[in-house]
């Protein structure tokens, strides 16, 4: 910390001592200046040296500087009304403009502009009007001039101190409002990284821990009369498990920092190319699963192409998990501007999936309605994060019941031409 900066906390926490300070310093400039020649008679010789009662006076206003900050106007008030008394008692006088210059200032720093202006106008008038009455002397003589010139001098010093003032808190202001700025941002960006993270991990994981439960299941069933079938079962169990490990140790190394020593390969974002690998791991559990690919299949940005991916993986998982015996049918519809991507189910329906019960007012046509249709009903993330993954790309997304029964998913993402990608 600087010698300036001790010096101005210092001055801030001790603002009655400094203008304690000030108040001895005016006084001893005023009773020591050389004293103002004004004589109410011009045939009376000047008198040297200021009268005690004149000194007392300049002691009971420089005593009124130590409440200048508390009390502006009135400090401001009682010093003019002190150079006044002493300009009509006459005699030889301090300089007490130093006093009223004094409390003028601290009136232009403590107040508005217009205040304070209109504060320096009346003392202006009722100085120079005052020497002007007692003196007999015209307008504007170099003694009126200078008494307006010096209440003038005070009250531009002081604006200009409260101006300075100004600007440098609202330059502080905006330093911190940029920082908290930043802060936010930075606070939003962590917030969103750790969403995406949980869900990466969630739509990585879900699927091949489904499929490992579900065999888990067939090989604990079979494993005395069909033990070949067991052995089938706990092989996929080991596929599914190796998948996992692959796909979780990918994902990792995505997260770690770039030009680590630890860092591990990667291998690119799933797209739809590997879609029939992912159907394929789900029939091999025993579900049915059928797929339709409608229009011509094209390169899309890999956001979409991951998201599509995901969404089709998930909508999969909870069929697996929840709908029980049931046909899945996945649609995928190329269109001109956007990809269609459609899983429906002939299973339970809505009430098997946590996380979403058939709205009250649903679409009687059984046309899927959006997920803030669908009240909360349990602690599953799947559903939330599909949405966000559509939306995240510009897209849409929507579940509900299918037509007559089970379950549907619904999404439309943007899938530019291929001269656009």
């Amino acid at each position: 910390m600087s010698r300036v900066t001790r010096l101005r906390e210092a001055v801030s926490s001790h603002p009655y001592l400094v203008d304690t300070l000030i108040a001895c310093l005016t006084f001893a400039g005023t009773v020591l200046g050389p004293p103002a020649g004004h004589r109410p008679r011009v045939d009376l010789p000047p008198i040297p040296g200021p009268a005690p009662a004149a000194v007392a006076l300049a002691a009971a206003m420089c005593l009124a500087l130590v409440f200048r900050r508390a009390s502006p106007r009135l400090v401001a008030a009682l010093a003019v009304a002190g150079s006044v008394t002493l300009l009509i008692t006459g005699g030889p006088r301090p300089p007490f403009d130093l006093v009223s210059a004094v409390a003028l200032v601290t009136l232009a720093v403590h107040t508005p502009r217009r205040v304070s202006w209109t504060w320096g106008v009346v003392a202006a008038l009722v100085l120079g009007g005052t020497r002007i009455v007692l003196s007999g002397d015209a307008w504007l003589t170099p003694q009126v001039a200078g008494q307006i010139a010096w209440i003038g001098m005070a009250i531009a010093v002081g604006d200009a101190v409260r101006s300075r003032r100004a600007y440098i808190a609202a330059v502080v202001e905006r330093a911190r409002r940029a920082e908290q700025t930043r802060e936010e941002e930075a606070e939003r960006r962590v917030m969103e990284e750790r969403l995406r993270i949980a869900r990466e991990l969630h739509d990585v994981l879900a699927h091949h821990i489904a499929l490992i439960n579900v065999q888990a299941q067939v090989a604990a069933h079979v494993m005395d009369a069909e033990p070949r079938q067991a052995r089938e079962a706990l092989g996929h169990i080991r596929q599914a498990g190796r998948a996992a490990l692959d796909e979780l140790r990918t994902t990792v190394g995505l997260l770690r920092r770039p030009g680590s020593a630890e860092e591990l390969p990667t291998e690119p974002a799933p797209g739809l190319d590997r879609l029939p690998e992912l159907i394929t791991s789900f029939t091999a559990a025993g579900m049915d699963v059928d797929c339709h690919l409608e229009g011509t299949p094209r390169p899309l940005p890999s956001p979409v192409e991951l998201t599509a991916f995901r969404v089709v993986q998930e909508a999969l998982t909870n069929v697996s998990k929840h709908a029980g015996p049931a046909t899945t049918r996945v649609r995928i519809a190329y269109g001109r501007r956007e990809l269609t991507v459609e899983v429906s189910d002939d299973g339970r329906g809505c009430a098997a999936v946590p996380g979403a019960t058939p709205a009250a007012d649903g679409p009687p046509d059984g046309s899927p309605g959006s997920l803030d249709g669908l009240a909360p009903a349990g602690t599953g993330h799947g559903l939330v994060g599909m949405r966000e993954r559509a939306l995240s790309v510009g897209g849409t997304f929507s579940v509900g019941p299918s037509p007559g029964r089970g379950f549907r998913v619904h999404a439309v993402l943007p899938a530019p031409a291929a001269s656009a990608v």
